[in-house]
């Protein structure tokens, strides 16, 4: 199972971009003791050194569905600013929000269309005569590479491919980051109540987030007068 998170400070101010930096660190190291595979697939550094704007991560594993649940929403941070000492406000939140993944298109042998030519530049008589170039082209999408590296037409052959897989991936990934971008509005979204997670202190400790009963207290009064009635 593969999730996608976006840890945004929204249009939170420099605090908020440190308070993204910790929490993608959190995220990260809860990630690794769950044993979930993580990939840091977008990043925007903030203004101050050690910030991040927003950060965008690919989380995999068995359990990756519960793991990112139990980070979707608000997270809080209460402490003194980290670059305005005097600045009276203790309380500064990000958001990290869930984006729904690209569809998976894999890539089929099919698709790549292999075609030799003449190799040009230095290498005597015989890049002339032989044909040991190689251009592979992704029909789907008409993206091509060329490899002319050796003379054996067959490591070109494998040296394109493993080029144009990679150029793909690459394409890949900026579709992606132009996914998360469509995605950018998240950061107006930013709830202020009912956080998920609590930390406090430039040592960014975890506080124990205090539920709220009031439902649970309503469904025991309800219980009661049922047993009552």
């Amino acid at each position: 199972m593969e999730k996608i998170i976006q840890i945004t400070a929204g249009r939170g101010p420099a605090e908020c971009t440190w308070v993204v930096a910790q929490v993608l660190k959190k995220v990260l190291e809860e990630a690794q003791e769950q044993e979930l595979d993580t990939i840091l697939l977008q990043r925007e550094v903030g203004e101050e050194n050690g910030t991040i704007e927003t950060a965008t991560i690919s989380v995999k594993g068995k359990n990756a569905g519960t793991f990112v649940s139990s980070w979707i929403g608000t997270i809080q941070w209460i402490g003194q600013s980290q670059f305005r000492k005097m600045h009276k406000r203790k309380n500064w939140f990000v958001g990290i929000f869930e984006i729904e993944p690209q569809k998976n298109t894999s890539i089929l042998e099919n698709d790549i269309q292999y075609q030799a030519m003449r190799s040009s530049g230095a290498g005597g008589q015989h890049v002339n005569k032989v044909s040991s170039a190689i251009r592979a082209t992704h029909i789907p999408t008409g993206i091509a590479v060329v490899s002319m590296d050796s003379r054996s037409q067959h490591q070109n052959k494998k040296l394109a491919t493993e080029r144009l897989l990679k150029k793909l991936e690459d394409e890949k990934l900026n579709q992606l980051k132009n996914h998360v971008g469509k995605q950018w509005e998240n950061q107006l979204n930013i709830e202020r109540g009912n956080p998920v997670r609590v930390f406090t202190g430039s040592d960014f400790k975890k506080n124990k987030v205090e539920k709220n009963y009031k439902g649970t207290r309503q469904k025991l009064k309800n219980d009661l007068r049922n047993e009552n009635n």
